[in-house]
């Protein structure tokens, strides 16, 4: 009897390592926060596309007139993405011989719910360009900066975001300070302009706002419903070409409705005799539309891309982070007033973007070290019933 028991001892202990081992093994590793490469891409390509703002104001400043005209230059640079995507198409099909180019493409109802959602952001874009026609860069740019509040509320109510007291802090900020903008002594009204201009600049810019901050968390709705990112692949983020084809489909349907509206303001008859009467020249006149259509498809690319690699209200951070850098632009090359209000304002609104920053950071770690310990008590209850 004594010499079964040896024998048997020496097998359950190899039985229990390698039980043991096993459980290691196939318990995955934590995972840390890392942004990735189509995240940090889609931040530059916002930053890249602050230029746009400052060649809309260019563009009313020197007498531009034509509302739909510029709404439409908010969106009308899709067509810059059709190379591109060609060539991803293209490659991937070549990978991928088992499959059709038509799997490569965006689901049916996710292409309709992005058109759907093109024309709203038109309807926005053609609220900024009301706002921007009356208010000065800055000023606009600081009430555009209110759409992280409104994106923050909307992704609460249909993406069921978590509030912490550094986001709500930041939501706080970002909303008191171009709130400060309509207290100060002359809330930063231009000289020679009626009041009642102003305000109602004032109100189209924040209802922009308001707009633009629904349709960011609409548009992460409709990615992670009709989108392919399901089950494990939800962790991953699309290819890049599921983005620009988004994005593409957008500024496809919201071109059109500035279309409709350019031809029922009879735009495209009054373009030439404004290019004429520009202030900078007729060439300069196309020059600006131009390139302010190629810094908004920067901007906007970036914009879906970060809703689609990683969240809504991340997008609309970075847009909040377009406004010290449109406050620099606007201030050196428009020479704009920088007075005490806006200098409030500006930095409320950095405050309130570094406190999210911190507060994401703190929140990322602690759910490291959460996951940290319930591996390790995982590991420790597998040890424990092998014995």
């Amino acid at each position: 009897m004594a010499t079964i028991t040896a024998s048997a001892s020496p097998a359950m202990q190899q039985t229990s390592n390698k039980a043991t081992t096993s459980a290691t093994v196939a318990s995955p590793a934590p995972v840390r926060y890392r942004p990735s490469l189509l995240v940090i891409l889609s931040a530059c390509l916002v930053l890249m596309g602050a230029g746009g703002p400052l060649l809309l104001r260019v563009y009313f400043v020197h007498g531009g007139e034509r509302l739909f005209l510029s709404a439409m230059l908010q969106i009308s640079g899709w067509p810059l993405l059709l190379p591109p995507i060609c060539v991803s198409l293209y490659r991937s099909r070549s990978r991928s011989r088992s499959h059709g180019v038509a799997s490569l493409l965006l689901p049916p109802r996710l292409a309709g719910a992005a058109a759907v959602l093109g024309a709203f952001y038109a309807i926005s874009c053609f609220l900024y360009a009301l706002g921007s026609q009356a208010l000065p860069l800055s000023t606009s740019s600081l009430l555009l900066a209110t759409q992280l509040a409104f994106t923050a509320v909307f992704a609460f109510l249909f993406v069921g975001l978590r509030f912490t007291p550094f986001s709500a802090n930041a939501v706080v900020l970002l909303t008191i300070g171009p709130a400060v903008l309509g207290v100060g002594p002359g809330s930063g009204k231009p000289a020679g302009e009626a009041s009642r201009t102003y305000w109602i600049g004032f109100c189209e810019a924040i209802a922009a706002a308001a707009l633009a901050g629904l349709v960011l968390p609409l548009v992460e709705i409709a990615t992670a419903r009709y989108g392919r990112r399901t089950g494990p692949a939800a962790r991953v983020p699309p290819p890049y070409a599921t983005v620009m084809q988004m994005q593409a489909v957008m500024g496809a349907a919201g071109t059109l409705v500035c279309l409709l509206g350019m031809a029922i303001k009879s735009d495209f008859q009054a373009v030439p005799s404004e290019a004429a009467t520009f202030g900078l020249g007729k060439t300069n006149y196309y020059l600006v539309l131009i390139w302010d259509a190629i810094s908004w498809q920067l901007l906007n690319l970036g914009i879906v891309g970060l809703i689609t690699c990683a969240s809504s209200l991340l997008a609309g951070i970075m847009i909040a982070v377009l406004l010290p850098l449109s406050e620099i632009l606007a201030v050196i090359f428009l020479h704009e007033k920088f007075d005490g209000p806006k200098g409030i304002a500006l930095v409320l609104s950095l405050w309130g973007f570094a406190s999210y920053l911190y507060g994401e950071k703190a929140q990322k770690k602690t759910e490291t070290q959460k996951n940290e310990l319930q591996m390790v008590k995982k590991t420790v209850d597998l040890e424990s019933a092998t014995l």
